[in-house]
């Protein structure tokens, strides 16, 4: 599957058919350090004070773990209670860790991303470090037990604090902040392309089968990864779409500051759509 996706994202973004001149074609995004710099400061702000949550939280005794019951999960998770595999656990490792390289690295394969990389980059750290808070924000303050729990498996796993991070699934989250991310930046820069569909279909099936390893390891429910995809995919479209250039195709929305005539400062958000 990794193989498949990997290849079919590389096609695409590194397509032939592109003129050489688009490397010297204008960014459809504005970005400045002034607002992106306290933005991703912020967002690591978020990811490490969700992280410090969840680890003083502690995990359960083997008295607590003897009185779970698998019928206090709602139907739709229930199917899943009990699963675990370390193998399932390797393969998804496997899956997410090298996508959060690899999508950068298929990025500057191709021309007019490339010519504007540096300001992409900073874009996909932005995307990432949104969906990263998201997600230790949520580990630290919704505990919920993970699937293995409920099942005889996973050793000293079953009493350590990070059994109870199940909500929601970050591995997930972060394969499709990048996968949709790298769709995204690919149709911003080349709209109507041909290879659109491929790219879309690239990043929308390398999370889900994300999603699918960390089901049967037993890490997450169904639910935990549904949630995690979404919010991952969210992150991945709505950061650089929010940076878009006025003027372009689709809405902008970009920070706004200045003095009024009579001589007040102000700030704000200017949201606009070509028509």
């Amino acid at each position: 599957m990794k193989q498949f996706v990997s290849l079919v994202l590389a096609g695409a973004l590194g397509a032939a058919g592109l003129p050489a001149a688009a490397q010297q074609a204008p960014s459809p995004y504005h970005t400045r350090v002034a607002v992106e710099a306290p933005i991703i400061a912020v967002e690591a702000a978020a990811s490490g004070f969700g992280l410090y949550r969840s680890m003083q939280r502690n995990g359960l005794t083997n008295t607590e773990l003897a009185a779970l019951n698998k019928n206090d999960i709602p139907a739709f998770d229930r199917f899943s209670a009990g699963y675990y595999s370390t193998n399932y656990q390797t393969a998804g490792d496997l899956l997410c860790y090298p996508s959060l390289v690899l999508v950068p690295g298929l990025l500057a394969l191709n021309p007019a991303v490339r010519s504007h990389y540096g300001q992409v980059v900073v874009l996909y750290i932005e995307s990432l470090a949104a969906a990263d808070a998201l997600f230790l924000t949520s580990i630290g303050n919704i505990p919920r037990y993970r699937p293995y729990l409920y099942g005889p498996e996973g050793g000293d796993l079953r009493n350590g604090h990070i059994a109870t991070n199940a909500f929601f699934a970050g591995h997930t989250a972060h394969t499709a902040a990048a996968t949709f991310f790298a769709a995204k930046v690919f149709h911003d820069f080349h709209p109507g392309s041909r290879a659109e569909p491929y790219v879309w279909a690239g990043a929308a099936l390398l999370p889900a089968a994300v999603a699918f390893t960390r089901i049967e390891a037993g890490k997450h429910f169904l639910s935990d990864n549904i949630v995690g995809y979404a919010l991952g995919a969210t992150c991945g479209v709505v950061v650089p779409q929010l940076h878009k250039v006025a003027g372009r195709h689709g809405v902008s929305l970009l920070p706004l500051q200045g003095v009024n005539v009579n001589g007040y400062a102000y700030s704000g958000l200017l949201l606009s759509k070509q028509l």
